[in-house]
């Protein structure tokens, strides 16, 4: 499969490069799916045996996210739960994102003045700087800066029966930005209640 667009986010490290230990395999991307790595500092994601296509951590003193990437844009990545028969998640031309920080209210109370994100109150600077990616993907892999409607917060959005996770056929056909809560075959709640409205009012202004 020939991919188009470039396949490395301008100015994010490599440090923790999985592809060449997992391969992965050749989309076109057309939908990012966003993350929240419930910890305060990049994952180890098993060694890379659950790694998304790239992590975005904070810096709190330049007020800008670092980014790391894993794996190409558009070679498939493995933060999602992906059961035997039914639909494809992680090779479903998808794009992964772990933004590092919660959507959980009660680690965020447990973890009080330390410092991170809490990104259902996100800062408007890390949701700028999310945006900018949102707008490179649509300027460049051409994903539409359009989701689901539905961000329930954490802990409701976690689990099947809540009315926000995507049937498969709805899957099958979506296009655009959403959340690990919105995959189906999946039960994890992140990024919970993510301003989406703002985000993607953010990267439509960059995208423009």
């Amino acid at each position: 499969m020939t991919r188009r667009g470039p396949q490395k986010y301008p100015g994010a490290s490599r440090r923790y490069w999985w592809q060449d230990d997992y391969g992965g395999d050749a989309m076109e991307v057309n939908v990012v799916v966003l993350h929240t790595t419930e910890g305060r500092n990049v994952p180890s994601y098993e060694e890379g045996a659950s790694a998304p296509n790239l992590t975005a951590l904070p810096d709190f003193e330049a007020e800008k996210l670092k980014w790391y990437q894993h794996f190409d844009i558009d070679i498939s990545s493995r933060a999602l739960v992906n059961l035997r028969g039914g639909v494809e998640t992680n090779t479903l031309n998808v794009c992964q994102v772990e933004l590092v920080g919660t959507c959980d209210p009660d680690r965020h109370e447990r973890w009080g003045s330390g410092r991170h994100i809490y990104w259902p109150q996100a800062p408007e600077w890390a949701l700028r700087e999310v945006a900018r990616f949102l707008a490179w993907m649509n300027e460049e892999h051409d994903v539409p800066l359009s989701g689901p409607k539905l961000w329930k917060p954490y802990p409701e959005s976690y689990g099947s029966g809540n009315g926000q996770r995507m049937s498969g056929k709805a899957w099958n056909a979506f296009k655009g930005v959403c959340g690990h809560s919105h995959v189906p075959e999946n039960l994890h709640g992140d990024p919970g209640a993510l301003d989406f409205a703002k985000l993607i009012e953010y990267a439509r202004e960059y995208a423009s």
